[in-house]
């Protein structure tokens, strides 16, 4: 067991480099937006390369390069959207979708503060250390439904995949991110949270960020980030 532990851990490393991703494009009313259209063009939008660093800037919306480049989508509270890989979530790993809600126009805003809520997850599966599985591993996109209590307005659509095979060390994970820009119209009133702070929310300590998911294969597995806000 401990062997094949090994062997996996360094076949995943051997491939890593040719199996980067992004997301580019939102998904909506069943349909692929452009690349870049709607999402904020990330700095690694030709090296594919994550972040590492929770606590960076860029763990953001990774667009420091390139700020201020996406147009604003308008869809309705209650309607599923999604956002779309430029091929498939590669690694083993979890899923977050993040949003937070611009004063006004969303168009150039940073996303300071303790203003984001979980919105969407999709978390690992454990039966008690027999074996450990993802399903987000392999999906090209990812789409949930808007809650219907979502106040109107404009804000920022967060995706954050967790690339898990090199977290055995401080720094290993692999954060694939990137941000879109949302028109909701017919909302409700909701009150989103609990709200967190981007980079903040994160140490890279967190027994879901930090884990070797090879050997000894994990019991349970516990998301990072807060609860999901349902409305």
């Amino acid at each position: 067991m401990k062997i094949f532990g090994v062997l996996a851990a360094l076949t995943a490393a051997a491939t890593q480099v040719a199996a980067h991703y992004t997301f580019p494009s939102l998904i909506i009313g069943g349909q692929v937006t452009p690349q870049w259209q709607y999402v904020r063009e990330t700095n690694n939008f030709e090296s594919q390369s994550p972040v590492t660093d929770v606590t960076s800037p860029d763990f953001r919306c990774y667009d420091s390069a390139f700020p201020g480049t996406a147009q604003t989508a308008t869809v309705s509270a209650g309607s599923t959207i999604g956002i779309q890989s430029d091929g498939t979530i590669y690694h083993p790993g979890v899923v977050n979708v993040y949003m937070a809600k611009a004063p006004s126009n969303v168009t150039g805003w940073a996303g300071d503060g303790a203003v984001w809520f979980k919105v969407y997850q999709i978390t690992a599966q454990t039966n008690g250390g027999q074996s450990i599985s993802f399903p987000a591993q392999n999906l090209a996109g990812v789409s949930f439904p808007l809650p219907k209590n979502l106040p109107s307005g404009q804000y920022l659509v967060r995706m954050e995949a967790i690339a898990l095979h090199s977290a055995s060390t401080f720094g290993g994970a692999q954060f694939y991110i990137s941000c879109g820009q949302i028109n909701v119209t017919g909302g409700g009133s909701g009150t989103p949270g609990p709200l967190v702070a981007i980079p903040g929310v994160y140490t890279g300590h967190e027994p879901g960020i930090l884990l070797n998911i090879y050997y000894p294969v994990p019991a349970t597995y516990t998301q990072p980030g807060p609860a999901v806000w349902t409305g």
